[in-house]
């Protein structure tokens, strides 16, 4: 006896099943890793002000954390802080601003001094504070 099959497999069928399931994978892949890029950097509190402050155009970042022993970081590279004078003294752009990315409870003695530094070598400084929450 002889079997005759009445079920017609459309050969498109197999290949939009494979390109469906890619698709599928990529979008999870985008939405699952937009949620981990946040801001790039080094995570610190910042302390709370109503006053904002203006974007800047090629801007010099330092971050100073307030960790058991503070540290301070430039261009995500932890450094001290003659070898951020001196980073900074290098620097060749045009309009010199630093923004300053200060843990709230990091040393005060230590943001002054950061301060200090990029003042004496021309630089406007700026710091960095979240919105004020009310």
């Amino acid at each position: 006896m002889r079997l005759h099959r009445h079920l017609k497999f459309n050969p498109a069928l197999f290949a939009v099943v494979p390109l469906v399931n890619v698709l599928f994978l990529v979008v999870l892949f985008f939405a699952l890793s937009s949620r981990f890029v946040l801001q790039p950097g080094l995570a610190v509190t910042l302390p709370a002000s109503a006053f904002t402050l203006n974007p800047r155009v090629e801007a010099q970042i330092v971050s100073v954390t307030a960790a058991p022993v503070p540290a301070i970081y430039h261009r995500d590279q932890r450094v001290t802080l003659e070898e951020l004078r001196q980073r900074l003294a290098q620097t060749s752009i045009k309009e010199r601003s630093l923004i300053l990315k200060a843990d709230k409870n990091a040393p005060y003695d230590l943001v002054v001094q950061i301060t200090d530094t990029a003042l004496k070598l021309g630089f406007s400084v700026g710091l960095a504070t979240s919105p004020d929450a009310k």
